[in-house]
């Protein structure tokens, strides 16, 4: 017995796509923590532009395939959601390296490292959820997931805090103080569109359950 998705256009190529966008932010994010852990940035910057190329070139066909596509594997309004909730996980990340470019020289001791690790594990947990939805929209592997985004959430939320002491207590530079808090600011963004899939990914399961 063939069912309607089959008959009226494969709607369970959405998964894939969002497959692939998750996999794209992923991507993002581990070019974001070896740039600002490694010296040599060219490379890593040529990287952001690929990804970041991809990540658009997904984005607008998963909204091409919506016009084109009769029948979905999920609502509509879900996959617009996610698709525009994964786009800006790389959008955050290109405009952190874009502006660390700029000013990395006068943030020499600076350590972005620790935050831009808890946005890569929650890259990682973004794309298992992604992943989940093709797997029968499953509650109990969905809320264990959601749990380690927001606990990831939670870390990157304190370790925000960290820095500022000594940035404006025990600095004399304020302009150095105010660039590192705008990208210390544009991880934790990063890391807050992250959360946004992971709600919409939940919210997704158990309005199917």
């Amino acid at each position: 017995m063939f069912s309607l998705q089959t008959i009226f256009g494969k709607g369970d190529k959405f998964y894939g796509l969002l497959e692939q966008s998750a996999e794209a932010a992923r991507e993002s994010a581990k070019a974001l923590h070896e740039l600002v852990s490694q010296p040599d940035h060219a490379p890593v910057m040529a990287a952001f532009a690929a990804t970041r190329s991809r990540e658009k070139a997904l984005a607008a066909q998963i909204s091409e395939e919506l016009v084109n596509t009769f029948v979905t594997a999920l609502d509509r309004e879900d996959i617009e959601a996610l698709n525009s909730s994964l786009y800006k996980i790389p959008k955050s990340v290109e405009k952190f390296a874009e502006r660390y470019e700029i000013v990395a020289s006068r943030l020499q001791g600076v350590d972005f490292s620790q935050r831009t690790l808890v946005l890569t594990r929650a890259t990682d947990v973004v794309a298992e959820m992604i992943g989940e939805l093709r797997r029968g929209l499953r509650i109990d592997p969905v809320k264990k997931l959601q749990d380690r985004l927001q606990t990831l959430e939670s870390e990157g939320d304190r370790m925000l805090l960290a820095p500022y002491r000594t940035l404006y207590l025990e600095s004399n530079d304020a302009m150095r103080a105010m660039l590192a808090k705008d990208l210390f600011e544009l991880i934790e963004k990063a890391i807050d569109k992250c959360r946004d899939v992971g709600n919409t990914v939940y919210s997704i399961v158990l309005k199917n359950s």
